[in-house]
């Protein structure tokens, strides 16, 4: 288990996105990044926003694992059978 003040002090926003003031924000910039998709960032941001971060933390993580040529697509509909698996239960 680490201490708070190591996990703060790596915690690192990016300066050029000064007008990111919000957590989900910055959730939504780094799924961008992550899934090489910048030109669409606020649709990460709005998904980041109002979808519960258990369900996208699940479709990243098939994405991650996944050898794909388009990760944003991927991640979308990953999303959505996920989504649609919790909405079942």
């Amino acid at each position: 288990m680490q201490q708070i003040k190591k996990i703060l002090t790596s915690y690192s926003v990016d300066p050029t996105d000064k007008y990111v003031s919000r957590e989900f924000q910055d959730y939504g910039l780094r799924l961008a990044t992550e899934l090489s998709d910048l030109p669409r960032k606020a649709l990460y941001i709005k998904l980041a926003k109002e979808t519960p971060r258990l369900i996208l933390e699940e479709a990243l993580s098939f994405v991650k694992d996944a050898n794909a040529r388009n990760k944003a697509a991927l991640f979308m509909w990953k999303l959505k059978e996920v989504k649609s698996k919790a909405v079942k239960s």
